[in-house]
């Protein structure tokens, strides 16, 4: 089974995903942004190390987190979650729904031609 992670856990993932191993001081500092208090990254390094998606190593008075599961792994499971839920696990009415509410460019078209090809050449 894939490891559930919330919208907030995977803002710390991405984190780690960027650069690993790293202390709770440097991924609360990469996340500035949030505006959120350490005790509240401190708690999403919990909730992530009790699901098994990041690990801890002691490194003197501190924990240095490295990233379990792989960043392909989790897109993959929230890709098809998504998929299923939102269009019964069918990809053509995805695009179908994004070319009629956001413009698709020429480049877009042309990655969506490229990639059917590639579908139908077998690769």
């Amino acid at each position: 089974m894939a490891i559930q992670i919330s919208e907030a856990e995977a803002l710390v993932m991405e984190v780690l995903w960027q650069r690993h191993p790293q202390g709770a001081d440097d991924i609360c500092a990469a996340l500035a942004a949030q505006q959120w208090q350490d005790a509240t990254v401190k708690t999403l390094l919990n909730r992530l190390l009790n699901k098994g998606a990041i690990g801890a190593e002691k490194d003197g008075r501190r924990y240095l987190y490295t990233p379990l599961l792989k960043r392909e792994q989790w897109l993959a499971a929230e890709s098809k979650g998504f998929l299923d839920r939102m269009f019964d696990g069918k990809v053509a009415p995805l695009v179908a729904h994004f070319s009629r509410h956001r413009k698709l460019g020429k480049a877009d078209i042309a990655e969506l031609k490229r990639l059917i090809e590639e579908l139908d050449n077998g690769k």
